[in-house]
């Protein structure tokens, strides 16, 4: 028999059972709502909420060095200041010496406003305290969930510090690598420079980019409604730095040469002016230096024509300097000697009517081979090169690279070579190009034809660039063409000794003399393109160039000068080259030569 006392419990478990299911029920509904029937709406939500803050993490650019490993280009790191808009707005909490909070008569934490610690910020950074204040209010007017602005780009090691040491947690601070040169304009020309935001513009900081760029990385996190990172969350793909570059440039030489042709060019008073130093047996250049080298710190100090490399990039019919290829191409084709001679009168009139010049007036003489480079006569010279075919004197021209780029790949490297093909030469040109008219070559081009001679015959491709060398220690070498016998050594032994003769016995041997050497070389003055079918009146492209010791030859040397005012012929580059070669052969501890240079005839 059931009694009220027994009926009572067993109700109120009913009750409460069914009171259990209905709360069970009720979460099951729920979680069919967030998890299937809006799921979408909830997961947005909950992305909101919970949001990925993804941080760039920046590779390092690699280093630039010289071809002793002395830096030339480096990345320091500065600084992007970035703050939470949202958790700046609610202040931080006034904590006194001991780091205590402090609170208010009503026992709530007392709460630092956004607008001093704008000023706080402010005074460290060196803004306006409203223009720093107004960063979190503006951003937050037109978005007021806004988790991310910035305060400032690129503050120094310094400034981060003392940012950092404000403790402010809405602020946040990302490494920046900076780029800078601690040599200055020391191969500016050569090295180049990036723009504000990192990207290479010139020299080899651009051609070489994909040596030198480093990889970024990336941080992922998930940060809570207040701001906080969600501990467990960090996703990192780590930077990988980019290499370093090793030149073949000789810091120490280059600086000097760009101090000396920049005190020579404003002797000469000459628009520019450009040293090249080439080792014989490799090509490699151990300086590139011009006037008014930019320097990478600063290249919007520099004018724009200033921030590349004439070197490079200025193209000129080069004149008597490639007298030698005539040379070279009729003792290998027309079977002459240094001792071959002709009948030179000072002007003279060819058959097919050309009138070719020298430079000076002169008794009608016999010259030999020698005498034609000696003296540089441009008559002598147009008749030992008629006497070779004009495709063959084209074709040997080519051999020592007129017509081609240069090995050094250099960006905006000018169209040079031939304005007429062989086929098409006139009267005049059949002649002009004995003696370095009617084509046009770079700077580097030239000295290549002299480290040819001195090399034996064989040239060798101009190189600036050593190697790069990875962040995982990865060595690669530049890709360049194969050395190629242009003449036979024999014949280069023979011009060479002519080009020493030239030294020896020219109107400039005692000027550029260096005691206890033996040098081989040339001068040019060749005439500069109107860009009307002409020539500039009574103004140059003037050159030396030669090579010592010249019976065992280490280093070209070329100095250039465009339009010299003070002195227009090559005389003007005297000075110079002097100067140049004898810092070259102190440089390296070149040992002065053993003996004299053999006097060959100038006249039959």
């Amino acid at each position: 028999m059931t009694t009220r006392a027994t009926r009572s419990p067993r109700r109120r478990t009913v009750i409460a059972l069914l009171v259990v299911l209905s709360v069970i029920a009720a979460f099951v509904v729920r979680l069919v709502d967030i998890q299937v029937v809006n799921a979408s709406d909830h997961i947005e939500q909950s992305q909101k909420l919970a949001s990925g803050t993804k941080i760039t993490l920046r590779g390092t650019r690699g280093d630039i060095v010289d071809t002793d490993g002395s830096v030339l280009a480096t990345s320091t790191l500065v600084y992007d200041v970035s703050i939470d808009p949202q958790l700046a707005a609610q202040g931080i909490k006034k904590r006194d010496a001991d780091g205590t909070v402090v609170k208010g008569a009503d026992g709530k934490p007392e709460m630092i406003a956004w607008p001093e610690l704008a000023a706080r910020i402010a005074a460290v950074t060196g803004q306006k305290t409203e223009d720093v204040t107004a960063i979190v209010v503006d951003k937050l007017a037109t978005d007021p969930h806004s988790q991310w602005a910035q305060v400032k780009r690129y503050v120094s090691t310094e400034t981060y510090r003392e940012l950092a040491a404000l403790d402010l947690p809405f602020l946040t601070f990302t490494a920046v690598p900076s780029r800078t040169y601690p040599d200055g304009a020391v191969a500016g020309n050569v090295i180049g420079f990036l723009n504000s935001d990192g990207d290479a513009l010139e020299g080899v900081e651009k051609l070489q980019n994909s040596c030198l760029a480093a990889q970024n990385g990336t941080l992922t996190y998930q940060r809570g409604r207040d701001g906080v990172k969600i501990p467990g969350t960090e996703v990192e793909k780590a930077a990988v730095d980019g290499g370093t570059l090793q030149l073949t440039l000789d810091s120490d030489l280059q600086w000097y040469m760009q101090q000396l042709i920049s005190e020579e060019s404003a002797r000469y008073k000459a628009e520019w002016g450009g040293i090249i130093v080439m080792e014989v047996a490799t090509g490699k250049i151990r300086a590139f230096a011009e006037t008014s080298s930019v320097d990478p710190n600063d290249p919007a100090a520099s004018k724009a024509e200033d921030r590349g490399s004439r070197l490079a990039r200025f193209s000129y019919e080069p004149g008597s300097t490639y007298k030698p290829v005539t040379a070279a191409t009729v003792i290998e084709k027309a079977g002459l000697t240094h001792l071959s001679s002709v009948v030179v009168p000072s002007k003279m009139t060819f058959d097919n009517g050309a009138v070719i010049n020298d430079s000076e007036s002169h008794a009608t003489e016999t010259m030999t081979l020698t005498g034609g480079l000696v003296r540089s006569s441009n008559v002598a010279m147009s008749q030992f090169g008629a006497l070779v075919d004009p495709q063959t004197r084209y074709e040997y021209l080519t051999k020592f690279g007129v017509g081609e780029k240069t090995a050094l790949n250099w960006s905006a490297e000018p169209d040079t070579g031939f304005r007429l093909l062989p086929e098409d030469w006139d009267n005049q040109t059949y002649y002009t190009t004995t003696f370095g008219q009617a084509f046009t070559v770079t700077a580097t081009q030239v000295a290549s034809v002299y480290q040819t001679i001195a090399n034996g015959g064989v040239r060798m491709p101009a190189q600036l660039v050593e190697s790069c060398t990875h962040a995982d220690g990865t060595v690669v070498t530049p890709d360049l063409p194969e050395p190629v016998r242009v003449i036979e050594e024999s014949t280069a032994d023979e011009v060479g000794l002519m080009l020493e003769n030239v030294f020896a016995q020219g109107t400039l041997a005692d000027d550029i003399k260096i005691d206890g050497y033996r040098m081989a070389g040339k001068t040019g003055t060749a005439q500069i393109y109107n860009g009307k079918g002409g020539y500039k009146k009574n103004l140059y492209f003037t050159s030396l160039v030669g090579y010592a010791p010249a019976e065992d030859p280490q280093y070209v040397v070329l100095t250039v000068f465009d339009e010299p005012k003070k002195e227009r012929m090559s005389s003007a580059n005297r000075s110079v080259f002097k100067k140049a070669m004898t810092q070259v052969l102190k440089h390296y501890r070149i040992m002065p030569s053993e003996s004299d240079t053999p006097l060959l005839p100038l006249t039959d």
